[in-house]
């Protein structure tokens, strides 16, 4: 199975990385992740691979590429790296996908299907690596039903998709869209996802990226959520 890397950056749809050339992020019409951010430059940063590596080079911008909140010149990336493109955070992750099911390199990602084995294991990995909101993202592209589990020590709880939308989610203290966000803002841990199991009822009515704005606005205004 290949292993395919990829850019999150919610809400824009996940973008797939090529194995040859180069991915340009920022403001151009022309950028292959377009941004809106007035703190962008216009071709910011690209992202090469070379020799199996995926490299991340700024493009002489006016504020600067940051790793994992250092300022880089040029740096390879590893899975969970979160690169800070004026005030947007992307996150480089590589998955394993079926080959052909995923998007050509360099476009955005409408059908993605994410499988750990062949064998009928569950997708499962690392929170540092691939964290929820990327987890979700995938799933909802896959239109994926079942329950994804989260063990971490900020959130530990499940929450039910059908076909890629969500539809419940529960904590050990919170039921619904609240838990939902917990679980999303889970920093470390680890997650797996089962295929197909009922879920007990609907209590989010919402979409993935309505979902995921939310989280995001708390974790932006140093809000959190009991789990």
């Amino acid at each position: 199975m290949a292993r395919t890397a990829m850019l999150f950056a919610p809400p824009h749809p996940p973008l797939t990385l090529p194995g040859e050339g180069a991915v340009v992020i920022g403001r151009s019409k022309t950028a292959d992740l377009k941004l809106t951010d007035p703190d962008t430059s216009r071709r910011h940063a690209k992202i090469v691979c070379e020799g199996g590596s995926y490299i991340v080079h700024d493009l002489l911008s006016t504020n600067g590429t940051w790793i994992n909140g250092a300022r880089i010149d040029e740096q390879v990336l590893k899975p969970g790296d979160r690169i800070e493109v004026g005030s947007t955070d992307i996150t480089f992750c590589q998955v394993d996908a079926e080959p052909g099911l995923v998007a050509e390199p360099g476009e955005e990602a409408q059908t993605l299907f994410v499988e750990r084995s062949t064998n009928g294991e569950t997708f499962r990995g690392d929170l540092a690596e691939i964290p929820t909101f990327a987890v979700l993202q995938i799933l909802e592209m896959g239109r994926k039903t079942g329950v994804l589990v989260i063990d971490s020590d900020g959130a530990c709880g499940r929450l039910w998709l059908q076909r890629g939308d969500p539809v419940h989610a529960q904590t050990k203290g919170q039921m619904g869209f609240d838990a939902a966000v917990a679980l999303v803002n889970a920093q470390a841990g680890r997650f797996h996802f089962e295929p197909d199991p009922q879920a007990p009822g609907r209590t989010i009515e919402a979409t993935v990226t309505q979902l995921l704005l939310e989280a995001s606005r708390m974790l932006d205004e140093g809000l959190t959520s009991s789990s």
